[in-house]
This record gives C-alpha cells, structure tokens and sequence, in this order.
C-alpha cells in the first residue's frame, strides 16, 4: 500500500481526481449565487406564481440544495447532463450536433499556427541575426499584441464586408446546400475563423521554438556535431530540434485547453454553432445544466491533457523516467 502512495501516476491520478471534484462544487455553486434566476429567462414574466413554481419543480430547483447538488455530480459522472432551460432539449443533443464544428474549427487552426509557428522559429534560430528572423520577431510580437476580437472583427470587416469574400457568420448558408456542396459551404463559412486563429497564434509559437533552439544550439554537442562535419540538416532536425522536443509537446498538449476558451470568442463573433457560443448563452441565460455539462468536459480535457503531457515528456525524452529514482 505504501509502494502504491509513493507511486508517481497513482498520486497524479488521485490529484486529478480531487481537481475534478473541485471543478464540480465551484461550478455548482458559483453558477447559484450570480444575479439573476434561470426561470426568468425562459418564461414570460406575466406566468402566474403556481406556473412558475410548476417549472421550478419540473427542473429540479424547488429542491434543497444539498439535493441538487447529489443530482447534479450524479448526473454529470454518468454523462446524463440533463434537460437544457433555454432550448429545452437534452444537453447532450446540443453538444453533439455542435462538437464537430468546434473540433474542426480549433483544431484546424491549432496545428496550422503549432506547425507553422514551430518550422518559422526553427529556421528564424537556423538564421540568427538575418532578416527572417527579424521578420519572425516583429510578426511574431504583433501576432499576440492585439485582443483576438478585435483582430477578428476587423478581418470580418475587411473580408466579410469591404470585400464580401467571405459570409459574416454562420457555420452555413441558409437555406444549407446538401451533398458535396454542404461541405464546401461549411469549408468557405469556416475560412475567416480558422485564418483569424492561426493568425493570432503562430507568433507565440515562433518565439518560444526560436528560442528555445538558440538556447540549444550553443550545447557542446551541437558544437562537437559542427566539429565533425555532419550535415547542417542532421545538426538541426536530428539533433537541436530533437533535443527541443520536451518542451515543445509539453507546450503543445497543455495549450489544448486553453484553446476551447477561445472558441467562445471566435463562434460569438463569426455566429458559428459551436460549444463556445453554447457555453456563452447558457452563462448569460443561467442555464445550470448545460454550462455545468460545458464546464464539467473543459475540465476533464484539462486533466487529460495534463496527464498525456507528462507521458509524453518520458516518451520524448528518454532521459526522464517519471515514478523512478535516479540511480
């Protein structure tokens, strides 16, 4: 038994799990005590008093609190989220038929940015003191200096409006298009968003891989590589990037969480159906079961990745055996 509390993953696990049942008691309780009354928003206001009450116990919140609260851990660790206040379908409908747009939007712009942010610092490193890297400096600086709803809404003004390029929002047309023509009316209304992310993105990337390998490229085995004649490619992909990887994954998989708050920016100013725009409606409309459900699966994709990146960081670099003493 004192093997197993010592043990590494086991005390990450445990540690996960009591965040998770944080996350749960601050997201039941922050969600009751903010201004306002979720029956106000979804009745009109001249329902008589017994109406009123009527509704309330149709969802539960006529019971005590201590009641909603075993309802409310029992029905998100079985992934029953419940009825939505505002739309009156199952949470889990409404996050089903948004999940797709979400992934496709943020995942997308997240490995294009990682991509094309990671190969710019690579080659800004490579070419110190060139032009390139002071290119990838200034646009790297800019990148991330302006608030991301600004950055979008100007590009929608530029592109959706000055120049009608591209639609001011939706994630398609209406009436849709079906077939073949559905997909590209969906690739053409997700352009703008995806470019705006990628855009805002990339820079940080840059600038934390350039760096990172600048810092790598004055190691003595770099040197002793350049002493022995390998190729400039082989110094540079096999061995500094290499070595660079560590950080790199770590800050790949801890950025994924941080990504989705961003998609309650982007659906709101594009109108994309997604679980940003989702979650932003049922927080301004109380909604307790769907922003419980949104908040409830942000926090196991934040676990998640956590625990993938401290399993990467032992695959990547072999140095590191996590649990083990160093003999």
């Amino acid at each position: 038994m004192i093997k197993l509390i010592k043990n590494y993953w086991f005390r990450r696990i445990v540690g996960s799990l009591v965040v998770l049942l944080v996350v749960l008691i601050l997201n039941f309780f922050l969600f009751r005590i903010m201004p306002g009354d979720p029956v106000s928003t979804i009745i009109d206001p001249h329902f008589s008093p017994q109406a009123k009450q009527h509704l309330r116990a149709q969802f539960g919140l006529d019971l005590p609190l201590y009641q909603q609260f075993y309802l409310y851990v029992k029905s998100l660790v079985t992934f029953n989220f419940g009825q939505s206040f505002l739309s009156q379908k199952p949470v889990w409908e409404e996050l089903r038929t948004r999940i797709p747009n979400t992934v496709f939007l943020l995942g997308t712009a997240f490995m294009l940015s990682a991509l094309l942010g990671i190969w710019l610092g690579v080659k800004a490193a490579q070419k110190r003191g060139s032009a390139l890297e002071k290119v990838v400096l200034l646009a790297g600086s800019i990148s991330f200096s302006f608030p991301s709803f600004f950055v979008q809404l100007v590009l929608l003004m530029i592109f959706g409006w000055a120049i009608p390029i591209f639609p001011i929002r939706g994630s398609l047309s209406v009436p849709p298009p079906s077939g073949m023509a559905a997909l590209w009316d969906f690739l053409w209304h997700m352009t703008l968003p995806i470019f705006s992310l990628v855009l805002l993105g990339f820079g940080s990337w840059a600038i934390y891989v350039r760096n990172l390998m600048i810092k790598t490229f004055s190691e003595d085995y770099i040197l002793l590589a350049r002493a022995k004649g390998l190729p400039e490619n082989k110094i540079l992909w096999g061995h500094a990037f290499r070595a660079s990887l560590p950080p790199i994954v770590t800050m790949f998989l801890l950025a994924l969480p941080g990504i989705l708050s961003g998609a309650v920016i982007t659906e709101t100013v594009f109108s994309l159906h997604g679980v940003g725009k989702f979650l932003l409606d049922s927080i301004l409309g109380h909604d307790y079961p769907a922003a419980g459900a949104a908040f409830y699966l942000l926090a196991i994709i934040t676990i998640i990745c956590n625990l993938t990146a401290d399993f990467a960081y032992g695959l990547v670099d072999p140095r590191i055996r996590l649990g083990r003493k160093m003999e």
